[in-house]
């Protein structure tokens, strides 16, 4: 089994594992490297997917990269994941993804039946999503300068006019909601990976999730932001948007729902579950007054059947996350270095 440090020290002259995490390392590669050459205001906002105007509407664009290892795992594929990946980003906008895009880099000698079965499970991936693959691009690179196959997905869709999702809105008093059980889709990667077993089967939470989106602003549109929890999980998603907001965040960690096999594998590999992917998971920051209905709303949908309060935001530790243990202290939840978990998406 080989072991690779997934969050090394920040102090690199070279790319190492942890600037792919969605963690600290990650986020100083954008600000320092990537967001000065490229510039622009829109970039600027750093979201899940950008928001721009085109012809008197609000479209959300976003594009993904998938290098998930192995391509299979229990509950999905890297096909399922190009789809739900893109879809997702888009959803947190407010935007039912309408169109996407998609580029194979396959490595020579992968079997063209492996390429046919990842294929299939993206068109079907697609087609439950309600959208469609319109153009694409095919790149085969030489053998041992690959992973068998990864897969590039962007999107289109239109946001829904008076839905207006980004944590610059958050203000002191929301209530913080989480849709289901965390954790659950970087334990069953890891599972299979590493051969490791605990005893029941893991399958990873895979799934679109724009229907349940547009459940959530059915019930109102004011909701302030969504973030699906993927690379760096939970912790990273509520850091990021404790930052950008300029609010703290405070969470029970028992109302956090981790699901026994996910607890026991963090417990026997030392993982946080806070810190572990997921990849049909929501966290939303809803005005008080709305909590309640919108958390009716995803409890009535089927990948929200689980949700949960989890905490709020408040005026204190503006930009610190902090978790308030099941022995009455608390400890804060930093922002990941690396990735516990790399190659999970």
């Amino acid at each position: 089994m080989e072991w690779t440090c997934p969050a090394p020290l920040r102090d690199q002259s070279r790319v190492v594992m942890g600037h792919g995490g969605g963690g600290a390392l990650s986020a100083e590669l954008v600000q320092h490297i990537f967001a000065p050459a490229f510039g622009g205001e829109v970039l600027g906002q750093l979201g899940d997917s950008a928001v721009v105007p085109l012809g008197g509407v609000r479209l959300a664009f976003s594009t993904d990269s998938f290098v998930v290892r192995p391509l299979f795992f229990p509950g999905g594929s890297i096909g399922d994941l190009a789809v739900n990946g893109t879809v997702n980003d888009l959803a947190m906008s407010g935007a039912r993804a309408a169109y996407l895009s998609c580029g194979f880099i396959l490595e020579e000698g992968v079997e063209l039946s492996v390429v046919s079965r990842v294929a299939d499970a993206l068109g079907s991936a697609a087609r439950t999503a309600g959208v469609e693959v319109v153009t694409g691009d095919t790149k085969v690179v030489e053998a041992g300068h690959g992973d068998g196959i990864f897969i590039n997905t962007a999107g289109i869709g239109i946001i829904p006019t008076g839905v207006d999702l980004r944590p610059q809105r958050v203000v002191p008093g929301d209530v913080v909601i989480v849709s289901g059980d965390i954790g659950v889709h970087g334990v069953a990667i890891m599972s299979v990976r590493e051969g490791l077993e605990f005893g029941v089967e893991v399958e990873s939470d895979c799934a679109a999730l724009g229907g349940l989106v547009e459940a959530m602003l059915a019930v109102t549109p004011d909701l302030h932001v969504l973030r699906d929890p993927t690379r760096g999980g939970l912790a990273a998603a509520l850091n990021e948007i404790a930052v950008a907001s300029g609010t703290g965040v405070v969470i029970q960690e028992r109302n956090v729902p981790v699901p026994p096999p996910v607890a026991n594998a963090c417990a026997i590999l030392g993982l946080d579950p806070m810190y572990v992917a997921n990849e049909g998971k929501l966290v939303a920051f809803v005005p008080r007054r709305h909590a309640d209905a919108v958390l009716d709303a995803m409890r009535s949908h089927p990948l929200g059947a689980d949700a949960r309060v989890i905490g709020e935001a408040v005026e204190a530790h503006p930009g610190m996350v902090v978790a308030r243990t099941g022995l009455g202290g608390t400890r804060v939840v930093d922002l990941p270095i690396g990735e516990q978990l790399p190659r999970i998406c």
